[in-house]
């Protein structure tokens, strides 16, 4: 067992380097990751970028033009909407308040899901428990998940963040079952147990540590649906609440004037595709990297 344990860094490192040669090579990922960065330091430098109070109101100001078209003013970049707020800055504020929606759903979501799937491929007994209680959460939709939560708790963020976790939780049981399945069949493990390392010491330093990447791989990817379901929700009147700015919200809101002033309707969502089509491809890209069957030659 030490004998490997010393040649394993060194037989990780070439690969390790070959794999990110590899990520730096796809122009694709490269320019779906500095989107995504740049998207999200929008969203943190929020309140320093946004030239105007996403929150006041001017009707005389309504439904002004973004800057390239006829009517269009620089000191509303993006326009305004049906109550003369500006776009640009609601924008801004929406994206937070989206990104901060769908991390902390998926990390919920995710560190839930990784526990509970560690726990049932290394304790064979609650194997069938878990696996089942996860098949019932698999059934039911997350829509269905919104709208149960927001009859409990009331429409709002905290309603459409605990369904989007509890939507999330058996899919991660799953992946991460099944590559710690696969660990669990590998001799290090056999070795751990037979010089009496404890269960803690197995879950923590050999079996999660060897199924991270997978998962992680999986959340990069199922960021972007939640990002997507959220909106979506939030379209429907279960997320964020008027006057709050967020993406789907948002787009709800334009759908009364489209035919007036797309603008409202549209740069909203367009965020929210450019948002989940990053989240898509990069995944895709981890994945590819990070999976031996997967990589290109």
């Amino acid at each position: 067992m030490t004998a490997v344990t010393a040649t394993e860094p060194a037989a990780a490192a070439p690969r390790r380097w070959g794999n990110m040669r590899r990520l730096f090579r796809d122009k694709l990922a490269i320019t779906a990751a500095v989107l995504l960065v740049l998207l999200v330091l929008a969203a943190i430098l929020a309140p320093w970028l946004a030239p105007n109070d996403p929150y006041l109101t001017n009707t005389r100001l309504r439904m002004l033009p973004p800057v390239w078209e006829a009517r269009g003013r620089w000191d509303f970049l993006l326009g305004t909407d049906g109550l003369g707020r500006c776009m640009l800055s609601r924008l801004l504020y929406g994206l937070r308040a989206t990104l901060m929606m769908g991390v902390i759903a998926t990390v919920i979501g995710g560190s839930i899901g990784l526990l509970l799937g560690l726990f049932a491929a290394f304790y064979r007994r609650l194997d069938g428990v878990i696996m089942h209680l996860s098949d019932i959460l698999l059934s039911f939709p997350a829509i269905l998940l919104g709208l149960s939560f927001a009859a409990v708790v009331g429409p709002g963020m905290t309603a459409v963040v605990i369904s989007l976790a509890v939507a999330t939780i058996p899919t991660v049981v799953r992946v991460t079952r099944a590559s710690a399945l696969v660990v669990m069949g590998q001799d290090f493990i056999e070795a751990g147990r037979s010089i009496g390392l404890n269960d803690r010491t197995l879950l923590v330093r050999y079996l999660a540590l060897n199924c991270i990447s997978s998962v992680f791989v999986y959340l990069t990817l199922r960021f972007g649906q939640v990002i997507l379901l959220g909106s979506a929700l939030s379209f429907l009147g279960l997320g964020a609440q008027p006057p709050a700015a967020e993406l789907g919200t948002m787009a709800s809101a334009g759908r009364n004037e489209l035919f007036l002033a797309p603008h409202i309707a549209v740069m909203p969502s367009l965020v929210i595709v450019v948002l989940v089509l990053c989240a898509n491809v990069l995944g895709d890209a981890l994945r590819d990297m990070l999976d031996p069957r997967l990589r290109h030659s």
